[in-house]
């Protein structure tokens, strides 16, 4: 019984479709489902049921279960040791990160920390806060960059900065001059805003609903340029975070939002439970350094 069909075999259940995980693994559905029916040759014994709407485990699938996740940390803790009888060698550093940042300060980062570790490299994955938090949460990226608070109580992090978001609006609309707007005063406007996965969305949508009404939201996309587009055409308003509005064109303009403000907390993540390896750790490290982050 290999370790690595162990692996497979948890993400099927995690998953709960062989599609599902064989997507999440790079891999084909079929190379799967050959991986998992040789674990129940091997076992004599079915793993699955398998229906239409989802795959379940059964009674013997849930001891192996219990087991394998067991068996998956004592096999990264060994990892983890072996790696740390050497200096920082070779290693790979995958990150998420929201489409809605100013990428550049991570940019930076990534391109300081190659150049005293030649030999790591990384892999960035853009995609919406919510999902990056799944994703670290799966072991399938190592840290993320997200909107705080997030929904689960299993990472560790450090603060980026907080800011506040402004009203972005066409250079004609009729809040343009003004210094400052309320939320309820944004009552009777239609909204474009980054979609679901989005922290963001659910950030303006609690705040609009604590002033006494519901967005209308026209438009939902995870594209900042699309955003920024659909605002200039006079299609509608958004709000963005400060440090994301230095690029906009002058066909937009910012306004200061009051009553209430709206706080935007970014921060970099990373699971408490697993053993970091020296790599990561070295990345966390110099992240903290590097950044000035207390």
């Amino acid at each position: 019984m290999e370790m690595k069909h162990l692996q497979y075999f948890i993400e099927v259940a995690r998953a709960g479709s062989f599609t599902r995980a064989a997507d999440q693994l790079y891999m084909t559905q079929p190379a799967i489902s050959r991986i998992i029916k040789s674990l129940e040759d091997e076992l004599e014994a079915s793993l699955f049921i398998r229906s239409r709407k989802k795959l379940s485990l059964t009674d013997a699938g849930k001891i192996l279960y219990e087991h394998a996740q067991v068996m998956e940390k004592q096999f990264q803790a060994l990892q983890t040791e072996l790696e740390s009888l050497s200096v920082l060698k070779k290693g790979h550093i995958r990150i998420g990160l929201p489409s809605i940042i100013d990428s550049v300060f991570f940019s930076k980062l990534i391109a300081s920390f190659h150049n005293e570790y030649p030999d790591i490299t990384f892999q960035l994955i853009e995609d919406g806060s919510k999902r990056i938090e799944e994703k670290v949460m799966n072991d399938h990226l190592d840290f993320g960059v997200v909107f705080l608070p997030t929904r689960y109580n299993i990472f560790d992090c450090y603060s980026l900065g907080e800011e506040d978001l402004k009203l972005i609006v066409p250079a004609n609309h009729e809040l343009v001059n003004r210094q400052e707007v309320t939320i309820a005063e944004l009552k009777d406007e239609d909204f474009i805003m980054f979609n679901k996965d989005f922290a963001l969305h659910d950030r303006i949508y609690s705040a609009c609903r604590k002033s006494g009404f519901e967005p209308r939201i026209i438009s939902e996309t995870s594209q900042m340029d699309f955003i920024e587009e659909m605002v200039a055409s006079d299609l509608g308003i958004t709000l963005l975070p400060e440090s994301t509005i230095k690029g906009l064109t002058r066909d937009v303009k910012e306004v200061k939002v009051s009553h209430p403000t709206i706080k935007w907390h970014l921060a970099m993540i990373w699971k408490k439970d697993q053993v970091l390896t020296p790599v990561k750790l070295e990345f966390i490290r110099f992240a903290k350094v590097n950044l000035n982050v207390t």
